[in-house]
């Protein structure tokens, strides 16, 4: 099994920083789009390929104009949305990477599947927050559930905050 990281496009939230960090829900901007599209040539993608999705609005954006025409699977979880590191647990997320709630995500993004086997707090505070021990637990399971979809390639969209500490 490859795991692909890519970063979203760039996002609105990049084009005034650090005010531009404090909008909530930021899209992809104009280059965002495009980079999204160059990503078609890029890294070409199959019917046989998976994109797991951070619950982000860019990167589901991404994901979508990305793998527009190409039938492969696509699904969103809050298992790759951002991390701070070092984790301090008196920080709080930025308001451009609060996730999504799924009510949102089933209505404005067709086409994705949601990861419904995860607890509801997952969705609503993210592993963002998490400490090292949950964090490090999650991984672990993430990746033999990445085992268990049996694909060779796998895409995750995210942002430059992930981490996955595993060989």
């Amino acid at each position: 099994m490859e795991l692909i990281f890519i970063r979203h496009g760039q996002g609105e939230h990049t084009i005034n920083i650090p005010t531009s960090l404090q909008n909530p829900d930021p899209a992809l901007t104009k280059d965002g789009t495009i980079q999204a599209k160059s990503l078609r040539n890029q890294f070409p993608l199959s019917e046989d390929d998976i994109i797991i999705i951070s619950p982000i609005r860019r990167t589901l954006q991404t994901a979508l104009i990305w793998s527009d025409s190409i039938n492969c699977r696509k699904i969103v979880t809050p298992l790759v949305s951002p991390r701070m590191f070092p984790q301090n647990p008196e920080w709080n997320p930025l308001p451009c990477d609060i996730i999504l709630k799924k009510e949102m995500i089933k209505e404005e993004f067709l086409g994705i599947d949601i990861d419904e086997d995860l607890p509801i707090s997952l969705w609503i505070k993210g592993i963002n927050t998490l400490s090292e021990y949950e964090f490090t637990s999650l991984a672990d399971n993430f990746l033999k559930w990445c085992k268990q979809l049996g694909k060779k390639r796998i895409y995750i969209i995210s942002h430059d905050g992930t981490r996955l500490d595993k060989d």
